[in-house]
């Protein structure tokens, strides 16, 4: 199992201690590319225009469980896992 393999699998699992970094790797390997909104506010946006939009946290760099339940349920609706 490849290393973003295992990344997925802990994203699905939705750790208490997923990090931000964890998930822009995730993203990228999926075709997403990371653009800066006003602020703290991120949008993930890949070749077909999906968008997904999230609020980096901080001054902590680990997402809140809402935030894991609102990617994972973005990337099965659009085929991506």
């Amino acid at each position: 199992m490849s290393r973003s393999e295992k990344l997925l699998q802990r994203l699905l699992a939705r750790p208490k201690d997923f990090t931000w970094d964890e998930l822009v790797t995730i993203m990228r390997k999926l075709g997403y590319d990371e653009i800066s909104g006003a602020g703290s506010r991120k949008k993930f946006v890949n070749e077909k225009g999906d968008v997904i939009s999230l609020h980096r946290p901080h001054p902590g760099k680990i997402l809140k469980r809402y935030m894991l339940d609102l990617v994972i349920d973005h990337l099965k609706e659009k085929g991506k896992i």
